[in-house]
């Protein structure tokens, strides 16, 4: 029985856009950002990491629905979005004003950590072009409806970022909704992205009415915590652990309160170190749950964007099989693999994830 009612394959241009900021990740490597004389650069974002995933692994037609200053830096973060092969032809370019005091890209410092030192991330993200985006600046009827699109993906990221972004992010679902496109969205919940614009309140005030428009939502604790105001017991102190059963709890109740509801996910973590994880993921769908295999003891070189490529991969398995098993494990196999190279995107391939489903080791490949 299907899960979802998805458009067919091969019925409009794209299998899925997302919509959300591409920050310029500066990467020291090993080392701090307080110390380092180089970094290494990425692109980066939670919305758009999914929709790289699911192009440059799955082979799905994806687009970034976005917005850079025009400058070196804006189509520094354009070369890389081709280099992945997402759809660039709804960013949005704004002028620059030669010094950045009324709009300029996003810049993202991050550490990746190792063994007792977590990693860090530190947000230089402003003013950007992308938080300066409203209603009105996409052409959703002629996009959903002309163009055709199966699966819309955002996230609380993108709409922390402004009263006009969460607006915008509101204004999309609806139109996904209205063209029967399937809306996917990651909660995400950062504090410091709510801080200065109402905290808590606003965050749960903002995401209950983007919830309302949601087929596929996903979180971990924190972020139904926070978010959407769903309390379980289970997590420790630091949120580092979630036994499954205490997020089944979370799940009955959260699609009591939003029937719409279709397929909630989240990735089963236990924080060993920075660089030793345990690791699963469970999806509860048509009133049951399904659980991928946990991993102990996952080795991980840097786990930034580890969550997105969960995403990815789920949505692949939901998108290609409309299986909710088969797309948690596609999507905790993509997970994994990812947090094993550097940067927020996966580089992964569709038969090592698909190994990875299936039971294999990380032998030599000869």
């Amino acid at each position: 029985m299907a899960i979802l009612n998805i458009k067919p394959e091969g019925s409009g241009k794209y299998d899925l856009i997302a919509l959300g900021e591409v920050m310029l990740r500066l990467d020291p490597g090993e080392g701090r950002v307080r110390t380092a004389r180089q970094f290494k650069v990425w692109e980066g974002g939670g919305e758009y990491n999914v929709v790289r995933g699911l192009r440059r692994c799955f082979g799905l037609r994806t687009a970034i629905c976005t917005a850079f200053a025009d400058n070196d830096v804006g189509r520094l973060l354009e070369d890389f979005i081709l280099q992945g092969g997402v759809g660039t032809e709804f960013i949005k370019w704004v002028p620059f004003d030669g010094v950045g005091r009324a709009v300029r890209n996003g810049l993202n410092f991050t550490e990746r950590g190792f063994g007792v030192r977590g990693a860090v991330g530190i947000s230089d993200r402003g003013h950007s072009a992308a938080s300066q985006l409203r209603p009105g600046d996409f052409d959703w009827d002629g996009l959903f409806g002309r163009l055709g699109v199966r699966w819309l993906h955002t996230g609380g990221i993108f709409a922390a970022l402004s009263d006009t972004t969460a607006e915008l992010v509101l204004e999309g679902v609806q139109a996904a909704r209205r063209h029967g496109v399937i809306v996917s969205y990651d909660l995400n919940y950062r504090p410091s992205l709510w801080k200065s614009s109402g905290g808590l309140q606003r965050a749960r005030e903002v995401n209950r009415r983007i919830a309302r428009n949601v087929d596929v939502m996903l979180g971990n604790e924190e972020d139904f915590t926070a978010c959407l105001g769903f309390e379980v017991a289970g997590a420790d102190e630091h949120l580092c652990r979630l036994e499954a059963a205490a997020f089944q709890q979370m799940i009955e109740e959260a699609v009591k309160a939003y029937p719409n509801f279709r397929v909630v996910a989240t990735t089963l973590r236990a924080v060993k170190t920075a660089t030793r994880n345990d690791w699963g993921a469970i999806c509860w769908a048509d009133g049951r749950f399904y659980q991928a295999p946990n991993r102990e003891d996952l080795e991980i070189l840097d786990r930034v964007g580890g969550g997105d490529s969960f995403a990815s991969g789920l949505i692949y398995g939901l998108l290609k099989f409309n299986d909710p098993q088969r797309a948690v494990a596609y999507g905790a196999a993509h997970g994994a693999l990812a947090m094993t190279t550097p940067g927020d995107t996966s580089m992964a391939s569709l038969p090592e994830v698909e190994a990875l489903v299936k039971g294999g080791s990380a032998r030599v490949q000869r």
